[in-house]
């Protein structure tokens, strides 16, 4: 029963995204940087809700949404909600309009969140950050390999980088489902944690977001 009660009590981190692929890839990040969470638990929610294209009160309202769902995941998974991502692809470059979307939709989400939260807004795409780690790739299947084209590179200026990978390596198919297995694999070598090769202005954002979160401000468990 002991067991159970500790169970019962570890935090619940929920991931909001359309795609489980995306969330698994911003799954291994967070688990790379969120501060002094310790055992929190990494739960997923699926919503199609669209928070780039929206303002104002409709912004607020979908996000508001996506709170009470995962209030409700993190009741399921009998913890409290101690931190809350939301995944979106920006499908577009890292340019001024990215800037503008998102300080509107992050602003939004740090007035209406009850907890720790974050936005991950990858541009073009979370393929985009996977390529900040190209020596990952070859740790899923040891014939890819990343071409110097697209090692070094802002990948937030490169318009879909989904599209390049299939392209590229020829040697197997890239699919979008070996995308969690990249970053899963990008964070077990270390090389989530020495850094990326190339740049991406989403990602350094959406990290450096993670590192403001504190347990210090997450629901005590025990409280209901």
């Amino acid at each position: 029963m002991a067991g159970n009660r500790g169970q019962q009590e570890r935090g619940v981190i929920v991931l909001a995204g359309e795609d489980s692929n995306d969330c698994r890839i911003v799954a291994e990040v967070v688990k790379q940087h969120h501060a002094d969470l310790g055992n929190a638990r990494l739960v997923e929610i699926s919503d199609k809700t669209r928070l780039k294209t929206a303002t104002g009160p409709e912004l607020a309202a979908r996000i508001r949404t996506i709170i009470g769902k995962a209030k409700g995941r993190a009741l399921r998974a009998k913890g409290p909600l101690v931190g809350l991502v939301i995944h979106e692809d920006l499908d577009g470059y890292t340019d001024a309009t990215y800037s503008r979307i998102r300080a509107n939709v992050a602003g939004a989400l740090a007035r209406e969140s009850p907890c720790n939260s974050a936005l991950a807004l990858a541009a073009w795409e979370s393929e985009a950050w996977l390529l900040l780690f190209p020596d990952a790739f070859p740790a899923v299947r040891p014939n890819w390999k990343v071409p110097a084209q697209l090692r070094g590179r802002d990948t937030g200026s490169i318009k879909s980088p989904k599209e390049e990978l299939k392209r590229r390596l020829v040697s197997a198919a890239f699919r979008e489902s070996d995308g969690p297995k990249v970053a899963e694999q990008a964070r077990s070598l270390g090389l989530l944690a020495s850094g990326p090769t190339g740049t991406n202005l989403s990602y350094t954002d959406f990290v450096h977001e993670l590192g403001q979160w504190s347990a210090a401000s997450a629901p005590s468990p025990r409280r209901r």
